[in-house]
């Protein structure tokens, strides 16, 4: 093939990156709602470029309060993370994960992840249960 095809080829893909971050911050609104985390990051990982917008927006109907900005990476200081496989449901929820590695998606590449860090939070335990019960891979730093 000669380098003009590939060139064109390339061009009309879309661009897929690394990782794209959000960073997230979390209140409680209520004192009797709990905050099990209050600070973390998520990326994604071979998914085209932006599509993180959507889920780092700072729309929230919870009983906790999220400040959400979107960064280049998160930051490389945090206690734990979990590493899932990207499905449509987190998407939408970054702490949702799938315990089906094999469900296909026609928008989302095989090889796409969610890599959430975990810097400040009070109940890492509750949290690592959660990683895990939802087929996700936990590690602490």
């Amino acid at each position: 093939m000669n380098s003009r095809v590939l060139f064109l080829i390339a061009s009309l893909s879309p661009t897929l990156v690394f990782a794209e971050g959000c960073d997230v911050l979390t209140r409680s609104q209520s004192p009797s709602v709990p905050v099990v985390e209050s600070h973390s990051c998520y990326e994604y990982e071979g998914m085209p470029v932006n599509s993180i917008d959507w889920s780092c927006s700072n729309e929230s109907k919870e009983m906790t309060t999220s400040t959400k900005k979107k960064v280049e990476q998160c930051d490389d200081h945090y206690q734990a993370t979990c590493i899932a496989t990207l499905t449509q449901e987190s998407l939408a929820n970054p702490h949702s994960t799938s315990k089906d590695k094999n469900a296909k998606s026609l928008n989302i590449p095989d090889n796409a992840q969610v890599t959430t860090y975990y810097y400040d939070t009070e109940h890492l335990s509750q949290v690592k249960i959660d990683c895990e019960s939802g087929g996700g891979h936990w590690k602490a730093k």
